[in-house]
């Protein structure tokens, strides 16, 4: 985090960021703070449109049904823009099969995502992770 970010405010919007990551496991949105205009862009191309086309997304979006776990989670603040960075694990388990994702989220006084920036790896066995 850094220096000029008040830590409780770094922290709400660390706790921000992560209920969209966890909705990524859980496929249950009601948890994100989104606004209404968000949009997510992954490796360049805009994949998400407004606050619920995104909300939908994680709810029924198959691209998001193949992953059961998030692992190694960290995030630092710069004022509004939270990164992270974590391991996604996708079906089926017995593969092993895992991506590393950095994503940016832009999130607003009111605590909601306006923006999410996603650039992810290519998917390779983590055995034991």
């Amino acid at each position: 985090m850094t220096p000029n970010v008040d830590p409780e405010r770094a922290s709400e919007r660390v706790a921000v960021a992560r209920a969209y990551v966890d909705a990524l496991v859980s496929h249950d949105p009601s948890g994100v703070s989104l606004h209404g205009e968000c949009t997510r862009t992954e490796m360049g191309v805009k994949t998400g449109r407004s606050g619920s086309h995104i909300a939908r997304s994680l709810a029924r979006g198959p691209q998001f049904r193949l992953i059961h776990r998030i692992s190694d989670f960290s995030a630092d603040v710069d004022g509004h823009t939270v990164s992270t960075r974590y391991w996604v694990h996708v079906r089926p388990k017995a593969i092993g099969l895992a991506a590393h994702v950095s994503e940016s989220f832009v999130v607003d006084e009111d605590n909601r995502i306006r923006a999410i920036v996603a650039r992810f790896g290519v998917p390779r066995r983590r055995v034991g992770s």
